[in-house]
């Protein structure tokens, strides 16, 4: 009887994301009921594919329980990139992301060989990528390359495209992180140091291995979101920071023991994006927005701890 009680009480914990994703998708439903269209889902998720992204490369730095505050300076800057050196020099481009992505190992690497704070340098680094993004794009402007601007616009015949690719980017993921042996390794960083360290895996390659990765994506968010915006700024993303950190832990992840969830940081990436929307159906102004995601991610979290303690 108490298995069976736990065991409810856990199936209740992971389906916390969806669950919340649906309680953001009813009202706006019945306040809107073409919102179920396909014109509809693609307009409200308009920028859930770089933030679903932003939200994974966080996830792969807390993975690790570290935590990274220069995600959104980071996004911006591979924004600029892309909307500069990758639309007129398109290899000069691919080399200066690929050379963001090898500073982000080097970043882990170097925050494992020294045992420093990651918040600490991760603020850091947030004012090193503004200050190239700044000197890279002075003012907004830009242009997208076309490559981007096509597939960020695509319309599949069924689904609206955010919704399929937030699913390929979250099965994917789970099945790298989750499901793979290098996987295992890699959240062992985080959920037990000591014991990956005397099975003979690198601690320091681990480590490089998830900030690289947590790069990567992030790099794919930049991507995404000049694809959609079709120019950029130096601070075009800077609030994917804190959307990124509150999606994986609206998504069920936590800071410590390497507890993350690719799928339900996704959902939460998604309940985020729609959050805005949900304001907008309901003629409430966007400035509440904000307060809005602050809002849901407190009420999560809070049932989150309520069921934590009746497993307790």
């Amino acid at each position: 009887m108490i298995s069976t009680a736990l065991a409810r009480q856990r199936l209740m914990r992971t389906l916390l994301p969806a669950l919340s994703l649906v309680l953001i998708l009813l009202p706006i439903f019945y306040a809107q009921p073409r919102a179920m269209s396909y014109f509809g889902l693609n307009l409200m998720l308009g920028l859930a594919v770089p933030i679903a992204l932003a939200t994974i490369a966080q996830m792969c730095i807390i993975t690790v329980n570290d935590l990274d505050l220069s995600l959104g300076s980071y996004v911006s800057l591979i924004a600029c990139i892309a909307a500069t050196w990758l639309h007129d020099n398109p290899p000069l481009g691919i080399a200066a992301i690929l050379g963001c992505i090898a500073i982000y190992a080097l970043l882990g690497a170097l925050i494992h060989l020294r045992n420093l704070p990651a918040i600490v340098v991760t603020l850091g680094m947030s004012f090193v990528w503004s200050g190239l993004a700044i000197l890279l794009l002075p003012t907004p402007g830009g242009t997208a390359p076309a490559m981007l601007r096509s597939l960020m616009t695509l319309k599949p015949p069924l689904l609206p495209f955010p919704i399929i690719a937030s699913a390929v980017i979250a099965v994917g993921m789970h099945f790298l992180l989750m499901r793979s042996s290098f996987g295992v390794v890699l959240r062992g960083v985080g959920g037990n140091a000591r014991a990956v360290g005397r099975a003979g895996w690198s601690l320091l390659a681990a480590k490089s291995a998830m900030y690289a990765l947590g790069g990567t994506f992030g790099a794919f968010a930049g991507l995404a979101l000049i694809g959609l915006t079709t120019s950029a700024d130096a601070n075009i993303a800077l609030r994917y920071t804190l959307l990124s950190v509150a999606g994986v832990i609206l998504g069920g992840g936590e800071f410590v023991g390497g507890r993350v969830s690719p799928i339900g940081a996704v959902l939460g990436a998604l309940t985020l994006t729609l959050a805005g929307s949900a304001l907008t159906f309901f003629k409430i102004s966007p400035d509440w927005q904000v307060g809005a995601q602050g809002a849901i991610l407190i009420l999560v979290l809070a049932l989150r701890a309520l069921i934590n303690r009746r497993e307790s």
